[in-house]
């Protein structure tokens, strides 16, 4: 049986890895500067994570959502601690797109609306709903096009106000930094205005950390930079450090009854058990302090850069805008110099989304590599 053949592959084939390296068959060392999408928080094979994951699978791997699951509620009290999210709940699931698609429905619940509003240029996951408000026309099937999605501008107020004021839409999806769409921001004042108009208009925003969360931006949420106070926040990728995990935090306001989301695998005993994992090694290691001084590094070396034309997304979910298209280069990169980066809907964008465990040393290689090229 052969592989579908959706994705177009690098001639490189990982067989192990250890902290900011990944190894090849050969035994080439690759240094890895985007983490698998964003994924690998904590670097790679930790011993912490090792062993946390070893002693649970010794244990107990799985049991379905029918029985009480003690991991799940210290889960819940951690991610309240170190986030500072108070009061929120926790519903837990498997990846990205789940929680993206989890809480959109669950904004269709509580305000019995049916439209979506998100923004141009985002990415919110390739499921039913989570899909279709993907700025993407080409990953949409027939069958997910019939759930009805307003795309406007980021930072574009006056357009949202003019949507939300037909009183149809359930949720505003948001990436505060935009992830495959290019590390494009806006400003705190766009993003207040966004849940003002959200609370006048009944409809949940929601802000889409599935990237952005657990640390990588120097706050535990992009979103917390502009003071805000989303409805629901999606989460993925670092949370798990590579075992699959996905969640939703949802504001006391949204109340539960039974049945109204479910899942098989999501928040199964090895799942908890990795990302409790990460959030002990994400404090103990003060690795958003380490995100934050890390991206200022990484800026300073930046700037004399030749073909540079801008730095976008904010600490460790960051990129360097050229001013000709980068794929070549990104070969280069990882073929000649043995480093791995990330590409971006924008064909001048490089994306570096490290684990947050990256130091100086690695920051240099990578710019050592890159002006060799330019």
């Amino acid at each position: 049986m052969s592989l579908f053949n959706v994705y177009p592959l690098f001639d490189i084939k990982p067989i192990r890895a250890n902290g900011m390296y990944v190894y090849d068959e050969n035994d080439t060392e690759y240094l890895d500067l985007y983490g698998g999408h964003a994924v690998i928080s904590i670097g790679h094979t930790h011993p912490k994570y090792v062993k946390a994951i070893s002693n649970q699978v010794s244990k107990l791997g799985f049991y379905s959502n029918a029985i009480q699951n003690p991991l799940q509620e210290k889960l819940a009290e951690r991610l309240e601690e170190l986030s500072g999210c108070k009061d929120y709940q926790l519903f837990l699931c498997n990846s990205g797109a789940e929680a993206n698609e989890n809480a959109l429905k669950l904004a269709s619940f509580h305000n019995g609306k049916h439209k979506i509003l998100a923004f141009k240029n985002s990415f919110h996951g390739r499921t039913s709903a989570a899909v279709v408000a993907t700025d993407d026309p080409k990953i949409v099937a027939p069958l997910n096009a019939q759930q009805e999605v307003d795309f406007v501008e980021l930072g574009d107020l006056d357009s949202v106000e003019t949507i939300l004021k037909n009183n149809q839409t359930c949720a505003v999806i948001v990436e505060c930094i935009q992830g495959v769409g290019g590390l494009d921001q806006s400003t705190p004042e766009f993003y207040q205005g966004l849940e003002s108009l959200c609370k006048t208009h009944n409809t949940i925003l929601i802000a889409d950390e599935v990237q952005s969360g657990f640390g990588r931006t120097g706050d535990f949420f992009a979103f917390q930079k502009h003071q805000i106070t989303p409805d629901i926040i999606s989460i993925a990728k670092g949370m798990g450090n590579g075992f699959p995990i996905g969640g939703i935090l949802i504001h006391p306001d949204i109340k539960p009854s039974f049945g109204l989301l479910g899942t098989t695998f999501g928040g199964n005993h090895l799942a908890c058990a990795a990302s409790l994992t990460v959030l002990e090694v994400i404090e103990e290691e003060k690795l958003m302090n380490n995100a934050s001084e890390m991206a200022d590094y990484f800026i300073q070396k930046a700037e004399d850069l030749p073909n540079l034309k801008s730095i976008k997304g904010r600490g460790l979910m960051i990129g360097l805008e050229f001013d000709f298209p980068v794929a070549e280069l990104r070969k280069k990169l990882i073929y000649k110099h043995k480093i791995f980066t990330g590409s971006a809907k924008n064909p001048n964008l490089i994306r570096i989304l490290p684990p947050l465990t990256i130091q100086k040393k690695h920051i240099d290689a990578f710019f050592d590599a890159l002006k060799s090229e330019l």
